[in-house]
This record gives structure tokens, C-alpha cells and sequence, in this order.
């Protein structure tokens, strides 16, 4: 079985690939540009960016399955910033506050042979009206630092979120189902069980 890279520094993404039985053999981040091209759809960008970090990483693995994915949260056509810091979190949440909003998942996996398969997953999720308190105890605690939107989902935002519509998985990082079809049928073994 030729080997498996990861190229992605999430510590959530490999969490969620240790979930299901995948033990990814290397975990290569890669390195590229992304700030969204002008004019550029949530739906596109994250595609593009999935598919930019497998091929970044191929070359040195030229003989291995690579495996890549990107999330974005998005407010209608607007993709929100990682926030890196607390005035961009700030904005993040006020507009997700009391609204619905759309997590882009994208995938993409090259395969020793060269060949390429992408999956985009949508995942819908829901808000609730944050009050003064509520946002200033969700930044108080940094969860925010580095996330796409400014949330975190499997953490204490989930006492923030009224609904998920489509892959809880993709919201966190990495749709789960999704990424186990797409790995089984281009020939890796994958084996939730004991196999």
C-alpha cells in the first residue's frame, strides 16, 4: 500500500482522520498563498486551495496518496478571515451573530499515478444573537485564535450554535465521510473497524 501524506498543520484535520482509522504516514504542511483572488467565490476558493497544497507537497512524495483540504466560513459571498487576532474575531462573530452562514469544506487527493480527485462539501449552520456578555466571554477565551470564522465548533461555540445543516465533520475541518470515499475509491484502504 503506498504511503499516505497529509499536507495540512490542523491538528484538528489529523484528529479527525485518527477518528475514523487513518494514520496518515507523514504530515507535510504546505506552504502557499491564501488570500482569496479577486473576485474569487467561497465554493471556488476552497477547491483551489485544497488542491494548491496537495500539489505543493507531491514532489517530494511522489510515490504516496496526498492529502489536502481547506475550510472556509462564509457570509453570503463574503469569505471571513482566520482570525488572528482580537478586532478581526470581533467582526467575525458580529456577523455571524443571529444569522445563518455557510462552511465551505474542500478536499483533494492526489494519487501515486498522478491522478487528482476533489470534493467540495457544504455544511449550513446557524447563530445565535450573541449579547455583549456572551461575545466578550467567547473572546476572553481565545478559542478563536487561528480559526476560520473565529469559532471553534466541537468547542465552546458549540453553546453558541443553534443548528448544523450537512457534515458536522466539515464544520470542524475535514468532512468525514467525504474524504473516506474519496481515499477508498481511489485505491487506499480504509478501515473504520478492525479490519
Amino acid at each position: 500500500m503506498p504511503k499516505l501524506v497529509l499536507a495540512s498543520a490542523s491538528p484538528r484535520r489529523l484528529d479527525l482522520l485518527r477518528q475514523i482509522g487513518i494514520e496518515p504516514d507523514a504530515i507535510e504542511p504546505a506552504d502557499i498563498d491564501e488570500v482569496p483572488r479577486r473576485g474569487e467565490l467561497p465554493a471556488a476558493h476552497v477547491v483551489r486551495l485544497a488542491e494548491e497544497k496537495a500539489r505543493a507537497v507531491q514532489p517530494r512524495h511522489a510515490d504516496a496518496f496526498i492529502l489536502a483540504a481547506d475550510t472556509v466560513v462564509a457570509c453570503g459571498r463574503r469569505i471571513l478571515a482566520k482570525a488572528e487576532d482580537e478586532t478581526t474575531a470581533r467582526a467575525c462573530l458580529a456577523l455571524l451573530s443571529g444569522r445563518r452562514h455557510r462552511v465551505y469544506g474542500g478536499v483533494a487527493l492526489l494519487t501515486p499515478s498522478g491522478g487528482l480527485a476533489i470534493r467540495r462539501v457544504v455544511s449550513q449552520v446557524g447563530f445565535k444573537r450573541l449579547n455583549d456578555d456572551e461575545m466578550a466571554a467567547y473572546l476572553a477565551s481565545g478559542e478563536w485564535q487561528g480559526k476560520a470564522g473565529a469559532y471553534a465548533i466541537q468547542g465552546r461555540a458549540a453553546a453558541l450554535i443553534s443548528w448544523v445543516a450537512g457534515s458536522y465533520s466539515n464544520v470542524v475541518g475535514l468532512p468525514l465521510y467525504e474524504t473516506a470515499q474519496l481515499l477508498a475509491g481511489r485505491g487506499y484502504r480504509v478501515c473504520p473497524g478492525s479490519c
